[in-house]
């Protein structure tokens, strides 16, 4: 696992190293200009089948094991975008995740649905520091909570040392608001393309209609060809050079 991350630094510092210098002075510059930069990832443009998987607010004793089941049958991988203090609740998940070769980010220590820059300062460092304690790995990425972001939360982010992950806006399942199993297959199905993150959630309610959806997405997508891949993946299927 430790090898991955440090693979996965070099990685991260040539997609967005060289852009951390100029984020305190991006002023309201919106999706455009943080895409341009490197700084917040929404999906990657690609002909290669390949798709990241993304599940926000754990870990849950109970839907992130079924989770985890679920991508070791299709030979899958995924990101998992864990609030602080339910990993210091569920360590044991938690390692799961990570000894299982799935990528651990960082989603905040409280999950708050507004945060002013200091306190979001603190409450990464305090999550990071759970996820190290626990895998002995440092997370690189931060998802904002619900999406909601500005400046002063992206430059945050960037000047400790993050890179923003969000997702593809037509794959976010909403599966926390249980709109039932077929809706959430459609989402995916429906509008499935090359180089996607997807927003699945495993905590925060009951989530047994994202594990029955997963179980009809995951065998119908590999069906297509599609494979599995972190978002670290992802961004390294991005910077690698055209073939000639």
């Amino acid at each position: 696992m430790k090898s991955l991350v440090i693979k996965v630094g070099v990685v991260f510092l040539v997609f967005f190293g060289i852009g951390i210098g100029f984020a305190t002075s991006a002023k309201d510059k919106g999706r455009p200009y943080y895409e341009e930069k490197g700084y917040v990832l929404w999906e990657i443009k690609t002909d290669e089948k390949v798709i990241a998987l993304t599940f926000d607010d754990g870990p849950h004793p109970t839907y992130t094991p079924q989770v985890l089941d679920l991508l070791k049958k299709y030979d899958a991988k995924a990101t998992f975008f864990v609030i602080g203090e339910r990993a210091e609740k569920y360590p044991e998940v938690v390692s799961r995740i990570g000894e299982e070769n799935h990528e651990i980010a960082n989603h905040t220590y409280t999950h708050p649905l507004s945060i002013s820059p200091a306190r979001l300062k603190e409450e990464l460092k305090k999550t990071n520091d759970i996820i190290h304690d626990i895998t002995g790995t440092y997370p690189i990425f931060y998802r904002p909570v619900g999406g909601q972001y500005n400046d002063k939360i992206i430059n945050t982010a960037i000047n400790e040392g993050y890179k923003v992950i969000m997702w593809s806006w037509h794959q976010d399942t909403e599966d926390w608001k249980t709109p039932g199993v077929k809706k959430i297959v459609k989402k995916v199905l429906s509008g499935v393309q090359p180089g996607n993150i997807v927003l699945f959630h495993d905590s925060g309610g009951d989530r047994s209609q994202t594990i029955r959806a997963l179980e009809e997405i995951l065998p119908e997508l590999q069906q297509q060809g599609y494979k599995f891949v972190t978002v670290s993946e992802l961004i390294e299927i991005y910077t690698m050079p055209a073939n000639p």
